[in-house]
C-alpha cells in the first residue's frame, strides 16, 4: 500500500509540475540576409508545455511546403523545444514569418532581415 501511495504522489507531483507554458519563438536566418542569395529560414520554438504544437514557415502568408522539422525534444522541467527550417532566397518586398499554434492560441512572428 505504501508503494502505491508513493506512486500516486509521484504522478500528482508530475502533473502539477507539467503545467501549461507558452512557447518562446525565435525566427532567424542561417546566414546574414542578402537578397537573392541562398539561405535558410529557421524558426526555433522552446519552453512550451504540453507538447501539442504546430509550426509553419511562411512567405507572404503562404506556407513553405518543403520545410523540415526536427524531432520533438524535452528540456528539464518537462518543457519542450522544436525547430523548423526551409531553404529560401530572400526577395525584396516579400515578408517571411513563422506561425505557431499552441493550445488554442495562434501567433505569427516576423523574420527581421539584417540587410
Amino acid at each position: 500500500m505504501k508503494l502505491f501511495s508513493f506512486f500516486v504522489i509521484c504522478i500528482l507531483w508530475t502533473c502539477i509540475q507539467a503545467k501549461e507554458s507558452s512557447p518562446k519563438v525565435q525566427v532567424y536566418s542561417y546566414r546574414p540576409g542578402e537578397f537573392g542569395k541562398d539561405n535558410f529560414l529557421i524558426c526555433h520554438v522552446s519552453g512550451f508545455h504540453p507538447p501539442d504544437i504546430h509550426i509553419e514557415l511562411l512567405m507572404n502568408e503562404e506556407v513553405f511546403s518543403e520545410a523540415h522539422q526536427t524531432d520533438l525534444a524535452f528540456e528539464k522541467g518537462w518543457m519542450f523545444h522544436l525547430t523548423k527550417s526551409v531553404p529560401f532566397k530572400p526577395q525584396k518586398g516579400k515578408d517571411y514569418s513563422c506561425r505557431v499554434k499552441h493550445m488554442q492560441k495562434t501567433q505569427t512572428f516576423a523574420w527581421i532581415p539584417d540587410m
